[in-house]
């Protein structure tokens, strides 16, 4: 069948979505890598076409992801204004930063899916895809004749992936929900920043792991379908997905009954931990983490094997109930001398250790390089620089 007019291909780019200038057959935006046998191995979601119904951050996330895996992802934008993430900057050249980041490898087409015409383009469209996928409010989908079972029943084999603020069902399923209002709902905010003053994750994480999770669910739903021949509804909200970040904190809430304390860049459980001033204004990480690498800290790093004898610091419960004189002790040491000395002194006592980075210093790392972690994309404006996968798997399927 021939693929829609709707979809006008310059390069692998409509609208103004991004490639790599890497054409397969049928609009398929990624190629192969060399595995290590010399060969070319197809990136793993090579064939695997995704229709996006999506907007912001958490479902452009999860096919962003799916984009990088090699599927062709086609994403769906309103008419005039495109995706509402085009409207937050113009710093990329002209580009919004947000759609840069998260619409690589993505093809784009316009479809005003509020009216029928448009509504029935994208359900013709959806019974060739492998996958749907949807972040809008829980409704809107169905509403435009694009929910689940209309799309099952016009395509069985279709994997529908429901992303939303809540999730379909419970009594806030019509909540509309942005990533700072699921970090307050879900606790993040409340476990977040310092005894006097909560803050928020700087970036959205509640956005990406949701998205992480779609990803997942539509990958083990395409794996089922190999099995059985049928799709299904993955259902990922990000509400659930914030929950899971919360570690161990609801079940130190379970058996203390103990809301979590707010303890900013330290650690509730171990001491010394977190960011220290040195002389030359940088600050260094530490995370003294064990008993063994407190008596190593002690003897190799700040020369002061007094603390080890010291009744306030024999152990690690002692050295939390005694933070923060320990922690004005370390602080004050770690003024005398800049920032070099102690990571050279922390790397050759072989102790986690870091520096905290800009922005800047962070995409001039030399591990950044090594890694090869930055790549050039085509864009309409030109090439731009943008972050590569963190999938590294030896036989590079990854597109």
């Amino acid at each position: 069948m021939a693929r829609p007019r709707l979809l006008r291909d310059v390069g692998c780019l409509a609208l103004s979505a991004f490639s790599e200038q890497r054409t397969g057959g049928d609009g398929d935006c990624s190629n192969g890598r060399k595995r290590r046998d010399g060969a070319v191995s197809d990136p793993v979601l090579r064939g695997v076409r995704v229709l996006a119904f999506e907007q912001a951050a958490a479902g452009p996330f999860a096919t962003h992801l799916l984009a990088d895996m090699g599927a062709d992802v086609i994403k769906v934008e309103r008419p005039g204004t495109g995706d509402v993430l085009r409207e937050w900057d113009h710093a990329a050249r002209g580009l919004a930063t947000g759609y840069v980041w998260l619409n690589r490898a993505k093809r784009s087409v316009t479809v005003d899916a509020k009216t029928s015409s448009g509504a029935a383009i994208l359900r013709r469209l959806a019974e060739r895809a492998d996958v749907f996928l949807t972040n809008f409010a829980v409704g809107v989908a169905d509403r435009l004749g694009l929910g689940y079972d209309e799309l099952a029943r016009r395509n069985p084999r279709l994997v529908y992936c429901a992303l939303s603020g809540y999730g379909i069902d419970g009594p806030y399923r019509d909540v509309k929900a942005y990533d700072l209002l699921i970090q307050g709902e879900a606790g993040i905010i409340a476990t977040t920043g310092y005894p006097d003053a909560p803050a928020k994750v700087s970036v959205p994480i509640t956005d990406i792991a949701a998205g992480m999770y779609s990803a997942l669910g539509i990958v083990l739903a395409l794996y089922h379908r190999e099995h059985t021949g049928l799709g299904q509804l993955v259902d990922i909200s990000m509400f659930d997905a914030a929950l899971s970040l919360l570690g161990n904190f609801p079940h130190h809430y379970w058996h203390r009954g103990e809301e979590p304390e707010r303890v900013g860049m330290r650690h509730h459980y171990i001491v010394p931990y977190g960011p220290y001033l040195a002389r030359d204004g940088k600050y260094v990480n530490l995370a003294v983490a064990s008993a063994a690498d407190w008596e190593t800290f002690c003897q190799k790093v700040i020369e002061r094997t007094d603390l080890l004898s010291d009744e306030h610091y024999t152990d690690g419960p002692a050295r939390r109930t005694n933070r923060l004189k320990l922690e004005e002790t370390v602080e004050a040491i770690f003024r005398t001398r800049d920032s070099g000395e102690w990571i050279e002194r922390l790397r050759a006592a072989d102790l986690p250790h870091g520096l905290v980075r800009g922005i800047g210093e962070v995409l001039a790392h030399p591990q950044v390089a090594a890694r090869r972690a930055i790549r050039e994309v085509q864009s309409p404006v030109g090439p731009v620089p943008t972050i590569e996968s963190a999938l590294r798997l030896s036989d590079g399927p990854i597109a």
